[in-house]
């Protein structure tokens, strides 16, 4: 459903982005980690639209984003870590808007579903720029829904998220993904992917670093007991020697 194949993203002469290839099918949850600064978030305006690649290239439900970019948007949700929700409106006016805008059947129903799934009904009138940052975050994921998307792209979902209100967000993830959708999530709580995701790739320095499910992580740190922070840890200090050590290794031999 998702493809990222040999994604580059340079600045310059610096690369944020080098050489990253993904994929994540129906029925998978794959948390995309890494250290700040890592490339993570480069990574996923690439895969929304948001910029443009140096060179790769980022296919959705087999929709081409640089090609046939439109097409490619309407197979996916999005869940930005920082959502821009129009405080004028209401809640529902902005559900209302976002249907009439994607041209959603049945839009007025399921804003009302969907509302209610995430407990915001009471508030539904109620201006935007009146809630909470959790309830702001639960009003962005019921837009990115809104359209029953196949695949969805979330970037840090429990920012303001209290405890129950993270749990719902975990579950709808997995559920999602257990119905025949695909998730990609981006997160700096490292339980929150131990638990969800169906496996992990590690980022650091704009490169893939390592990828696996967690059985195939702690073989690849030595260690059966490791958990994902463990993991995390010992595989970001190995790229961060790595890193160190390319320069030198470029330089021609005296």
């Amino acid at each position: 459903m998702i493809s990222v194949e040999r994604l580059v993203k340079r600045y310059g002469r610096a690369a944020a982005v080098d050489g990253l290839s993904l994929q994540v099918a129906a029925g998978e949850v794959v948390a995309l980690l890494g250290p700040n600064g890592a490339g993570k978030s480069t990574t996923i305006k690439a895969m929304t639209g948001l910029l443009r690649p140096t060179s790769g290239t980022v296919t959705i439900c087999g929709h081409d984003m640089a090609t046939d970019g439109v097409a490619a948007k309407r197979r996916f949700g999005f869940v930005p870590d920082r959502p821009y929700l129009y405080p004028k409106l209401s809640g529902r006016e902005l559900l209302r808007f976002l249907g009439r805008l994607r041209k959603v059947p049945g839009a007025e129903a399921r804003s009302r579903a969907l509302l209610a799934d995430f407990e915001l009904t009471g508030a539904a009138d109620a201006l935007v720029e009146t809630y909470s940052h959790g309830m702001r975050q639960r009003l962005t994921f019921c837009a990115a829904l809104l359209h029953a998307p196949e695949v969805l792209i979330v970037d840090e979902p429990m920012v303001g998220l209290d405890p129950r209100g993270a749990r719902d967000v975990r579950l709808l993830m997995r559920r999602h993904a257990d119905e025949g959708g695909a998730v990609l999530l981006t997160t700096h709580s490292l339980e929150v992917a131990e638990s969800l995701a169906d496996w992990v790739l590690l980022m650091a320095g704009g490169r893939e670093r390592a990828r696996g499910t967690m059985a195939e992580l702690r073989r690849q740190v030595g260690d059966d007991g490791a958990n994902l922070e463990a993991i995390f840890m010992e595989l970001t200090r190995s790229a961060e020697v790595a890193a160190a050590l390319e320069p030198a290794a470029r330089e021609p031999a005296p």
